[in-house]
């Protein structure tokens, strides 16, 4: 490996690193949801992992196939701009419908009596709380949908710097070998990124006293990403 493209590899990591730290949208959905799923550490970094792969290789794939074709970088880099705009729709959306399920569930989780009726007539009443595992169907199909919504958001989400700071200088100067390492180089740091980034931070929640905040932990985690969706709408992280 020349030290061309040995410079371009490490700008690619360096890009891969920045761009993953300064998109919340990269990691928190991800750190929310898994502590309102409960979801283990090794479930965690496999759905952040396929998550990061689909979001990286959708921009590779059109990356390589605008090269391919001799598309003017500007073209490319207005796809991703829309392809940013639309994704920044879908977590508004999403955040905005699991908020409001949050709150629902937090709300069929509030205490209330049950009154009971004693052979001598006599009435007897105590407070009562459905637990976490009391689900109806709904929740089931939200549960085993959550993953699969993340990973549509996440193919549909733009890694803008990738194209135009990336691939295109790696094509002009190297040829399409050194495009796909330096896209791999990207990958590599933007997945690693993620996945250290909700690691450890999902390990550290777990050692806080989270418990009186249990209830609202669904609705706090639809916030999260309802707010991930406002900052890519309103400052284009």
């Amino acid at each position: 490996m020349d030290s061309a493209l040995l410079l371009l590899a490490g700008t690619a990591g360096a890009v891969g690193f920045i761009h993953t730290l300064v998109g919340p949208d990269h990691y928190l959905p991800f750190i929310v949801l898994a502590k309102a799923r409960k979801w283990s550490a090794l479930k965690t970094a496999v759905i952040t992992a396929l998550c990061g792969l689909g979001h990286v290789l959708s921009s590779v794939v059109l990356g390589l196939a605008g090269i391919a074709l001799g598309a003017a970088v500007f073209k490319l880099e207005k796809i991703e701009s829309l392809r940013g705009d639309f994704v920044g729709w879908l977590f508004l959306i999403f955040g905005f419908t699991y908020f409001i399920w949050g709150l629902h569930r937090a709300y069929s989780m509030k205490a209330h009596l049950h009154e009971h009726a004693h052979e001598d007539g006599s009435l007897h009443s105590h407070a009562h709380i459905h637990p976490e595992g009391h689900a109806h169907a709904e929740g089931s199909d939200l549960k085993k949908m959550t993953p699969w919504v993340l990973f549509i958001v996440f193919v549909f989400g733009p890694c803008e710097p990738l194209i135009p700071l990336v691939m295109y200088p790696a094509a002009t100067k190297q040829g399409f070998f050194s495009v796909f390492v330096v896209a791999g180089v990207f990958g590599l740091a933007t997945i690693g990124t993620m996945l250290a980034i909700v690691l450890m931070a999902v390990a550290g929640l777990s050692k806080l006293p989270l418990q009186k905040m249990e209830r609202y932990s669904h609705a706090l985690a639809g916030l999260a990403i309802l707010l991930c969706g406002i900052a890519i709408k309103v400052f284009g992280l």
